[in-house]
């Protein structure tokens, strides 16, 4: 069977669209309509139920998408196999994280390394991680957040300590430590649901039975920072973002006395799918980077204390 209409297939019940689908193959949407029409008359069965315009995946096309998805990312696979087979430099890695920040350092010693090897970055939050590392859309995640999955596995580069910035003007900018209690009510900038400031945020301040004031929540975390610079409210920044806020927008950063104020970064990987040269070399040298980074912190911390 030609692998086209199993991938055009695969697109359609993602999507459960056909124009989505389409958009993304970047072929003309009646194209992909009887790609699946010929795969469901071969098949015997309908694939979708149609309602109108609308399409849902039916119990045929369930059964069916978790074998297509099975034999496609095994023959992905495969590929990836023999391509470290032919050398590193035909090489590629994928890789999803919350904030391209996390990468600002980290990749340009690769690429140094490994200068042939194709890189392809994604931003996405937790879930969406998740859900990219189950379908074979990415190689490596580097996550805030624990993902959930019985074929995933994770290592931890980095547990640090999350601090609280503020404007230089702010009544707390001369302080060292602040309590929760001492920020209800303050103007809160932080991130959407899904990625991790909020998710601590939200914690913090409700196990401590505080309300939490958000007046402005995005998708990008390096962005807090440089909001909270320009003086519209505070938030939560992991340790390791002073540097480079300090060089975007004058913040001060304080200590929060609250428990469990850290966050911790780990690299997530499918231990059931085949992980590629390139992408062994990236998760040793991510692992090295974030050590050579704890250290620097750890030492920097002992000798202002």
């Amino acid at each position: 069977m030609d692998l086209l209409p199993l991938r055009y297939f695969q697109l359609v019940a993602r999507y459960e669209h056909v124009g989505k689908a389409a958009a993304e193959l970047r072929v003309a949407q009646p194209s992909v309509s009887r790609t699946i029409a010929r795969l469901e008359s071969e098949l015997g069965v309908p694939l979708f139920d149609r309602q109108g315009k609308r399409i849902r995946l039916n119990r045929f096309g369930a059964a069916y998408l978790r074998r297509v998805d099975r034999a496609l990312a095994e023959l992905d696979d495969g590929r990836r196999e023999l391509a470290d087979a032919a050398g590193l430099e035909y090489g590629s890695v994928a890789i999803a994280v919350e904030t391209m920040l996390t990468l600002t350092e980290l990749l340009p010693d690769y690429r140094a390394r490994y200068p042939e090897v194709d890189v392809r970055l994604f931003q996405a939050t937790a879930d969406g991680m998740q859900r990219q590392l189950q379908r074979g859309e990415v190689d490596l995640c580097i996550a805030s957040q624990p993902l959930a999955g019985p074929s995933l596995r994770a290592v931890e580069l980095l547990r640090e300590e999350v601090l609280l910035a503020v404007p230089p003007a702010h009544r707390l900018a001369d302080r060292e430590t602040v309590t929760l209690a001492e920020l209800e009510g303050e103007p809160f900038i932080t991130t959407r649901t899904g990625h991790w400031q909020r998710a601590l945020a939200d914690r913090l301040f409700t196990e401590a039975g505080l309300r939490l004031t958000v007046v402005c929540e995005g998708d990008e975390p390096g962005a807090t920072g440089d909001l909270i610079g320009a003086g519209l409210g505070v938030g939560l920044v992991p340790a390791m973002s002073r540097e480079t806020t300090t060089r975007s927008s004058p913040v001060v950063h304080l200590r929060l006395d609250a428990p469990g104020c850290y966050r911790s970064l780990s690299l997530v990987w499918r231990q059931d799918a085949y992980l590629s040269v390139a992408a062994q070399r990236f998760s040793e040298l991510a692992v090295a980077h974030f050590r050579r980074f704890a250290s620097y912190e750890g030492a920097g911390r002992a000798g202002t204390s």
